[in-house]
């Protein structure tokens, strides 16, 4: 058989017997598949199904013609004809999907008459075919409960098994309707124009994602370079798991400071001490929390990634905690700038209510998938060439193997989160300035937030970060002269006192304000040392912001030092800022954010232009 024409390789897409037709023409498909099936194609049933077959098949080609046009014209496109092709499009989905309605009553029949004992129907359920063409059009994505599928024909399923057929999800442990809604929602959000270059995995907690990320790209005795202020949970999987000798053995080295120079400062170092491994073949890979936690200070992202880059390094980045709204390090114009895996957990801000566990891990779509079998080169964050495996992806490499595919319900919840989470994260960021500026006018607290003035991460911040603003996450201590007075019976009391404003809970990223001590809870697997070597004292509390008004937080935490501190420390209360100090602050901040908020969005004239 010669090779088919170009639309007839669209078109035999849907053929039963797609990978081993014989069939040259529309027409010889036609016959091919009602034969396929039983059906004369000479009867009156035969040829009707033959009409609408062939219909179908005619609609396929002018499908893939259509999806052609719209590649090579959209950039160019006036927004007037973005709209009126938008819409005319979306209503040919309408018009399919009427078709698949007419189709079921006739269907339902023919379902019906083959049912030899109908109670016996109660154990199969409803026949999905039938009832679930008008789920395409709920105004949310349909939470999909199932763990298999119901597939057309052998050599679909087949395809499907082989990554070359996405409408045949095979089994919800591997991909499932709610979760891809999701992962496609969180690349258009993280990614914004370059979308398209990107591909996101879902995973049952953060800390999967995490783990599926270093456990697809790092091998025995490689290198992994971290930044030093990670989440507990992450010094944990790295220190104590893949840094495990017994385990993969992997050299875990850490790196101080934010910027792109105190990173290349440890790369040379991490050469030098690693030079045994690096000479034997192993690799160094990068590992970026930013903003960190728990100070949430920012690190340089996209200098670190260019000089790695530029070494020829891989760079994973935690986003969690300035979710795409603070700090979108995938849209970065230039490749060498953008972390290679970007991880969020979604229990935090981007779900944003506190009710589901949940992770994503977002990457090149060549380094997240690729149909079983395939090779592909790509042009690598440098524009060299590369060439990828598909067994190399994270999906084929991990995913598909482990098991831990985030379920319908869990991402049904985050959708429904990420809807609020702009207007949320920019009232948290309001607040966290007023909470932050008022605690370090007190002389015993030492604050360590970037949007105090004269913080060291200031500076790095404002570049960095959206309007400048800080992460809804950071630190105070009593490691001051005055701090120092107060003794750790009476800390004890202050912080036990700060229910029920702040809540006292193991998390950050909710609609409330949340306190711990991360020696104690978050980041109590490092060591005594590791701790110092973080900024993590024992009076260290970290303060996740929530979304209540600041000035009722600051005079809870003032009343719970009057019971706590002030009898043995007389005059503590006092060093507070004055209320009238706190309301102006706070006005003038909402003000001011809100106001640069409003300058930053897309003016009337570039939207009707």
């Amino acid at each position: 058989m010669n090779d088919p024409t170009p639309d007839l390789a669209f078109v035999r897409e849907l053929s039963p017997r797609r990978n081993t037709t014989a069939a040259r023409d529309v027409d010889g498909l036609v016959e091919e598949q009602l034969r396929h099936f039983g059906i004369d194609p000479s009867g009156d049933y035969g040829r009707r199904l033959g009409a609408l077959a062939s219909q179908l098949y005619g609609a396929q080609a002018a499908a893939h013609e259509l999806w052609a046009v719209t590649v090579r014209e959209l950039a160019s496109l006036e927004p007037r004809d973005r709209v009126a092709r938008f819409n005319a499009k979306r209503f040919l989905c309408f018009q399919l999907a009427k078709i698949l309605d007419t189709l079921q009553n006739p269907l339902r029949k023919s379902y019906q008459s083959l049912l030899d004992a109908p109670a016996q129907s109660a154990v199969k359920g409803p026949y999905p075919l039938l009832d679930n063409v008008t789920a395409l059009f709920s105004a949310t994505p349909v939470i999909t409960r199932t763990a298999t599928y119901v597939y057309a024909c052998t050599e679909w399923v087949e395809d499907a098994f082989n990554g070359r057929e996405p409408l045949h999800e095979i089994y919800s442990r591997l991909l499932n309707p709610t979760s891809i809604s999701l992962a496609n929602h969180i690349v258009d959000l993280e990614a914004g124009p370059l979308a398209g270059e990107y591909l996101a995995w879902n995973f049952n907690s953060g800390m999967a994602a995490i783990d599926a990320t270093l456990a697809n790209l790092v091998g025995y005795q490689d290198v992994v370079l971290a930044s030093r202020n990670v989440y507990g949970g992450t010094y944990q999987l790295l220190h104590d798991w893949y840094g495990k000798q017994s385990n993969l053995d992997v050299a875990v080295r850490w790196f101080d400071g934010f910027t792109a120079e105190s990173f290349a400062a440890a790369l040379v170092e991490t050469r030098r001490a690693c030079a045994d491994r690096l000479a034997a073949g192993r690799h160094v890979y990068v590992f970026l929390e930013s903003p960190c936690n728990p100070h949430g200070y920012v690190l340089d992202v996209p200098g670190i990634c260019r000089v790695a880059h530029e070494a020829g390094l891989t760079v994973i980045c935690d986003a969690t905690v300035g979710t795409p709204i603070l700090q979108p390090v995938l849209q970065r114009a230039d490749p060498m700038e953008r972390p290679d895996f970007v991880i969020h957990s979604y229990t935090k801000d981007l779900a944003g209510s506190g009710t589901t566990t949940a992770g994503v891990c977002i990457g090149r779509n060549e380094r997240m998938f690729l149909p079983k079998g395939d090779t592909v080169t790509a042009p690598g964050p440098d524009g060299r060439p590369r060439t990828h495996r598909w067994d190399e992806s994270l999906f084929w490499n991990v995913y598909y193997v482990k098991g831990a595919f985030l379920d319908a319900d869990k991402a049904f919840e985050v959708i429904n989160g990420m809807r609020t989470v702009e207007l949320r994260i920019l009232n948290k960021c309001i607040n966290t300035v007023v909470l932050a500026r008022a605690l370090a006018r007190h002389p015993a607290f030492h604050v360590c937030c970037s949007a105090v003035d004269g913080n060291e991460n200031s500076a790095l911040a404002a570049r960095q970060m959206f309007l400048g603003l800080p992460a809804p996450l950071f630190t105070v201590d009593l490691q001051t002269p005055l701090g120092s007075q107060v003794r750790r019976e009476a800390f004890q009391r202050f912080f036990d006192s700060l229910e029920p404003a702040f809540g006292l809970q193991v998390t950050l990223g909710q609609v409330n304000t949340v306190v711990l001590c991360p020696a104690l809870t978050s980041h109590s697997e490092l060591s005594e040392g590791a701790l110092r070597e973080a900024g993590i004292s024992r009076t260290t509390i970290r303060i996740s912001v929530g979304e209540e008004d600041p000035r009722t937080l600051l005079a809870h935490l003032m009343r719970a030092a009057e019971i706590a501190i002030e009898p043995e420390c007389p005059g503590f209360l006092a060093r507070f800022p004055a209320p009238e100090e706190i309301d102006r602050l706070y006005e003038e901040t909402y003000v001011d954010v809100h106001r640069r908020y409003a300058r930053s969005r897309p003016r009337m004239s570039s939207r009707s232009g």
